[in-house]
């Protein structure tokens, strides 16, 4: 297939770019920079380009496409609602382009807030928790002759080159000389290695059917205070508990995302696509991967 990837040029986009073209697939990637395509042609895709907020860059994208893989989100938590409806447009936008051909839509979901005290699964619907309506946006296109399906990533997504909410927590305990954790710390992140979550994005796109849910889940919950502690040891500053109030004073956004627990099973993802993660865990690559190289 030609496969229209947002965030082609991402984190976890250009791992799915090799996943599939390493697979034989063709990809048509979007990117809104020159160093963005000349890393596109590097990998041996094509380029398109545009942006999240260039709808018609958007629709021209996936009508040249034989599906979509939608992992383009913009990462400004201090406009978390404004691009929350930008992402919602977005995928508004190339739905109507493929209504009727019931051509592959796969959007990204998370996995945090579909289950309070016990694991989240495939079956539990996205809680209110947060204002991003991905899930809901790309499952409606069903209605409208889509092979929509969606892809559920866990607060961490984690590889070397990660610059998402563990990074972050990193760049804070350095500033802060503390690692922080809130209360006990007995919530649990789920995790999954951006490899392993490549994957399973080529699996679905292959196999997955009309309103799929797939928790994209290797690691079902770390503890927070693990992760923390892990932190406070490789910086050699401490590890200290918050209350909720405090870590929100603190960290902002990410204080409030730094108390959820949120565990999560992929038993029914793995049992309807085949999906064996194969990578390392959160904590190993904490460990043993690049986390704590100076930038």
């Amino acid at each position: 297939m030609r496969v229209f990837v947002t965030g082609a040029t991402g984190f976890i986009g250009s791992a799915v770019v090799q996943e599939l073209l390493g697979a034989g697939h063709k990809v048509l990637g979007l990117s809104r920079s020159d160093d963005g395509a000349k890393a596109l042609i590097s990998a041996g895709a094509e380029v398109h380009r545009g942006s999240l907020d260039d709808l018609a860059s958007l629709k021209s994208g996936a009508a040249a496409a034989d599906a979509v893989i939608h992992c383009a989100f913009i990462h400004d938590f201090s406009k978390f609602a404004e691009n929350c409806a930008a992402d919602k447009a977005a995928i508004e936008a190339m739905g109507a382009t493929l209504a009727g051909s019931n051509k592959p839509f796969i959007g990204t979901s998370g996995v945090l807030g579909l289950a309070t005290g016990r694991l989240g699964t495939e079956d539990d619907s996205p809680g209110t928790e947060f204002p991003r309506k991905s899930e809901p946006a790309t499952l409606a296109l069903v209605s409208q002759g889509v092979r929509a399906m969606v892809v559920r990533l866990p607060p961490s997504v984690h590889g070397d080159g990660d610059h998402g909410f563990v990074p972050m927590l990193i760049s804070s305990a350095r500033e802060k000389s503390a690692a922080m954790y809130v209360g006990e710390g007995q919530n649990r992140w789920p995790a999954v290695h951006r490899l392993d979550a490549a994957h399973l994005y080529r699996l679905a796109l292959e196999q997955g059917a009309a309103g799929a849910r797939f928790n994209c889940v290797a690691d079902e919950g770390v503890l927070f205070k693990q992760i923390a502690e892990l932190i406070a040891k490789r910086l050699g500053i401490p590890a200290v508990s918050k209350t909720a109030a405090e870590a929100g004073a603190a960290l902002g956004f990410m204080g409030h995302v730094a108390g959820m627990d949120g565990p999560a099973s992929s038993e029914i993802t793995r049992e309807k696509l085949g999906w064996t993660p194969t990578h390392v865990g959160l904590i190993e690559d904490l460990e043993k991967g690049t986390y704590f190289d100076v930038r």
